[in-house]
């Protein structure tokens, strides 16, 4: 159990990190923020371009773009113009006592003004300095711009979203850049321990492009394991059986859409068999689902009829449910299933009401307080230094 001081727990306090990015790197200085790290926001004369980037936020003191207030959330700020001897000065002073520099221009663009990783480095050789990009610092790509759409497609993320008889979709909201951020969290954080144990600091190269493949899953592996390229599947999961059945993943409900699926191991069985009893009791259950041996059940060799028949069966039960009567259950009968959450539906969740996830920030850029989560995990005590 998490103690009540956990939030108080925070690894990074005392440490300083300089945060020069633009929107691809922001999220990598709100979590060390989070975990209690000073994070001073360097920006243009004029403040950071994406202040202005809408759905806007408005407030007594003006109008800010949403992500821009959530995604720097907790910094200290201040203008220097890197295009200014003087400024760049102070900027390599600022980093010889830092201990993190972050950074999202393109490859060598810090090194032409004389402030990149060799200059800091030699500085401040306890530095670690991380560079979030589209492709990484080198390579055929290095060089060159991209989009959310861009990233997203080239992750291999658009490869899979939406259905397959129909061009691919993207997340409406952008992503790539959180996922970047959070592969880049990692790379930082690790550098970090490093420097712990050596006493050196590193340059950390984090791709956008590669920041993206971990929200594919297990995708990734199927060329390697199977050599077979999983395609789009929509609301199905993505691969078939043996046989080549596919099963559903997203189902309609009353109020929005669940996720279930046929599983098989000892996991599924008994989420199948919970489901089916569910049905009895409302009446739903036909005799075929009931006379299942659930014990050795076999979802890899299912046809795709009797996958079709169980789930022509399955579909109008999901119907009478609410999301909030669906998400209950399977809690209390063990199932493998959860809602499919709209942002109103995380802003009401009672399970991180519970847990205190929400906190209301100020937001000086508009003159009032804004609802933001408190951080991204709690420690039940503080991180003991290795010696």
């Amino acid at each position: 159990m998490v103690q009540p001081d956990a939030a108080r727990a925070v690894p990074l306090e005392g440490l300083l990190a300089l945060d020069l990015t633009g929107e691809l790197g922001w999220l990598l200085g709100k979590i060390l923020a989070d975990l209690g790290a000073t994070v001073l926001k360097i920006d243009p004369p004029g403040g950071d371009p994406g202040r202005c980037q809408p759905p806007l936020l408005h407030g007594p003191a003006g109008s800010v773009g949403a992500a821009w207030v959530a995604f720097n959330a907790g910094k200290q700020r201040t203008d220097l113009d890197l295009a200014v001897a003087g400024d760049r000065a102070r900027l390599v002073e600022l980093a010889a006592s830092a201990d993190f520099l972050l950074e999202s221009e393109a490859p060598g663009r810090l090194d032409e003004l004389g402030i990149g990783w060799a200059v800091l480095s030699e500085r401040n050789p306890r530095l670690v300095m991380t560079s979030v990009t589209p492709y990484g610092q080198d390579g055929p790509l290095a060089y060159v711009p991209a989009s959310d759409l861009e990233l997203m497609a080239s992750g291999g993320a658009a490869w899979l979203t939406g259905d397959p008889d129909r061009p691919p979709v993207r997340v409406s909201i952008p992503q790539a850049a959180a996922w970047a951020c959070a592969n880049a969290a990692v790379g930082t954080l690790i550098a970090h321990h490093h420097r712990r144990l050596t006493g050196r600091g590193q340059h950390v190269d984090a791709s956008s492009q590669c920041g993206v493949l971990p929200m594919l899953v297990h995708a990734p592996t199927f060329w390697e394991m199977a050599r077979v390229n999983p395609m789009r599947a929509g609301a199905f999961l993505v691969g078939r059986n043996v046989n080549g059945a596919r099963m559903r993943n997203i189902w309609p409900c009353r109020d929005g859409f669940v996720t279930f699926a046929i599983y098989g191991g000892s996991a599924g069985r008994l989420s199948n068999r919970a489901l089916v009893e569910w049905m009895a009791e409302k009446g739903m259950a036909p005799d075929f689902l009931l006379a299942i041996d659930w014990d050795t059940f076999e979802v890899a060799t299912m046809t795709h009829r009797e996958v079709e028949n169980m789930e022509a069966a399955i579909a109008p039960f999901f119907l009478t449910l609410t999301k909030r009567e669906f998400m209950e259950q399977t809690e209390a009968r063990r199932m493998l299933g959860y809602v499919v959450a709209t942002a109103e539906d995380i802003a009401a969740d009672p399970q991180l009401k519970a847990r205190g996830v929400w906190t209301d920030a100020d937001a000086p850029e508009l003159g009032r307080a804004v609802r933001l989560p408190v951080g991204w995990f709690r420690l039940a005590a503080p991180l003991q230094a290795t010696q």
